[in-house]
């Protein structure tokens, strides 16, 4: 379990930066410190420790995966990290458009609310 928190600490860091990683885990506590920790460990250590798929598909993956399920905070952070990975702005309303197709309008027009949040946060036109 040890090392795949490590492989898992090192992928997170990769994709949403190490101020946001470090931000999350000094802020964890004695109730939240164990999520935080499996978390790392199964989501960034087992789920993204491999290189079948790069990162920047992953990115897109979730970006998908969590528009579908209408989580807009994180949906937020996964944006920040897709840039980091590599994703376009291109790319990122190509994946807007497929939640929109299967999901609805409504939620896809939260996701570009929140890409050009995102984007003009960053500098991207």
């Amino acid at each position: 379990m040890d090392n795949m928190f490590e492989i898992g600490l090192e992928r997170r860091q990769s994709t949403l930066g190490d101020e946001y990683v470090e931000k999350n885990l000094a802020a964890a506590d004695d109730f939240t410190r164990p999520f935080q920790e499996a978390m790392t460990a199964w989501c960034w250590g087992f789920g993204w420790g491999d290189d079948a798929i790069d990162a920047k598909t992953r990115s897109m993956m979730n970006l998908a995966m969590i528009g579908a399920l209408g989580k807009m905070r994180e949906w937020e952070t996964h944006c920040h990290g897709a840039l980091n990975n590599g994703v376009t702005k291109e790319e990122i309303r190509a994946v807007i458009h497929v939640v929109g197709i299967y999901c609805g309008v409504p939620q896809a027009l939260e996701c570009f609310r929140v890409a050009r949040g995102v984007l003009e946060e960053r500098g991207i036109d």
